[in-house]
């Protein structure tokens, strides 16, 4: 067990001052990630990339991804009449790779747009925020809380990639039929679960607050239909609920795009998925054991589509449509590339990396089958009857 042990005990502490000494699964993941001190993402245990990290992101791979993506906003600002300033707010930049790439291809090819750009990014992590003020010092980027943002100042897009997969989820279990929430506490009782692999102890009880079941009205899933087997076991993400409901007030006009893994609630909530989808990340390898590497391990769970479209509904924004990673980046020019790079005149070494750089991007098993979704707000009919190019799939 390599767990940060300040970090323990102060979760320790959060369960015994806490009412009948316990805390939500959703408590202990924020904590575990986002604690001031001692969190996953708040200390220098976080590593993004291929040497030495946890895991990778798209931008990763190559520039592509950004300079793809770039082309997608940069048609959703002609859409919108070319307004300036354009406000490209990310959140959850990781190591300012993406806004690196994003920001350089505009600077190089598109001055216009570059000069009426406003690029914010939302960084909770004061680790990645250090390496993104880093890298981006010489571009013209602020940085702010998504709370701080004046309810319905942005005109241009809200966008995030692979942010809301780390947000803290509440776990569940169905005992007889019923929904009980997974808490953890240290006292040994009758009740707990004692996991063999950390002091901390599972129990389970009726949930801690009334959300946890509207969230299954919501997608209209039915846990008491008799299709899921006892002990059914699964995550709900009500900080994405939150999350975009200050989004779509921030949202004065124009768009939300959000990429990650993760299913629509059909396929999210099958009965045989019956364990859920929490997985970590250390060293490049996954396991689904969140008590282990306490603060030293990313703790992510796939995201539920149906959730945020239909709350998006109720927000105020519009499904303006869903698709994978891979088709979307197609879409916006990903197989022109791949073809152009035999023609380039560059060594065979880098001709191949850059090639299979291109092709992770497409591999529907890999990020190529992440889920795209874009809504959109207050836009006129006639900018909504223009389609994005990221949604245009070839005849």
């Amino acid at each position: 067990m390599n767990s940060n042990p300040l970090l323990c005990a102060a979760i320790a502490k959060q369960i015994a001052t806490s009412p009948q000494q316990r805390i939500t699964f959703a408590e202990f993941m924020d904590m575990a990630l986002y604690h001031p001190e001692y969190g996953y993402y708040s200390s220098d245990a976080v590593k993004i990339g291929f040497q030495n990290s946890d895991f990778f992101t798209s931008p990763n791979l190559s520039a592509d991804f950004g300079e793809l993506l770039a082309e997608q906003f940069l048609q959703m600002w002609e859409i919108l009449g070319r307004p300036v300033p354009f406000s490209l707010v990310e959140m959850g930049a990781g190591q300012g790779l993406l806004a690196l790439h994003i920001l350089k291809y505009y600077q190089l090819h598109y001055q216009d747009f570059f000069t009426a750009l406003e690029y914010v990014i939302v960084e909770k992590s004061p680790t990645l925020r250090q390496q993104q003020l880093q890298r981006l010092q010489d571009l013209p980027v602020r940085w702010c809380n998504l709370e701080d943002i004046p309810s319905g100042a942005i005109a241009g897009c809200f966008f995030s990639n692979e942010l809301v997969d780390a947000f803290p989820v509440h776990q569940f279990t169905l005992e007889a039929g019923q929904l009980r929430e997974i808490y953890l506490t240290t006292d040994k009782d009758e009740k707990a679960t004692n996991a063999p692999y950390s002091s901390f102890l599972e129990v389970t009880d009726k949930p801690s607050t009334p959300e946890l079941e509207k969230y299954f009205d919501l997608v209209e899933i039915d846990l008491t239909s008799g299709a899921y087997p006892n002990g059914y076991r699964s995550e709900i993400n009500l900080a994405a609920l939150n999350w975009l409901s200050i989004v779509a007030d921030r949202l004065q006009r124009g768009y939300v795009l959000t990429i990650d893994y993760g299913y629509p609630a059909t396929r999210y909530y099958n009965p045989r998925r019956s364990q859920g989808t929490l997985q970590c990340y250390y060293h490049h390898r996954f396991h689904d054991n969140p008590y282990i590497n306490i603060g030293r391990q990313d703790i992510t769970a796939h995201v539920e589509f149906t959730a945020l479209e239909r709350w998006g509904d109720r927000c105020g924004l519009e499904n303006v449509g869903f698709i994978q990673q891979g088709l979307f980046l197609m879409a916006l020019g990903l197989g022109e590339r791949i073809a152009a790079v035999s023609s380039q005149k560059q060594p065979l070494s880098q001709l191949l990396q850059r090639r299979d750089a291109l092709h992770q991007l497409l591999d529907p098993t890999g990020v190529g089958g992440f889920g795209v979704l874009i809504q959109s707000k207050n836009l006129h009919k006639t900018e909504i009857s223009q389609p994005l190019k990221g949604l245009t799939l070839p005849e």
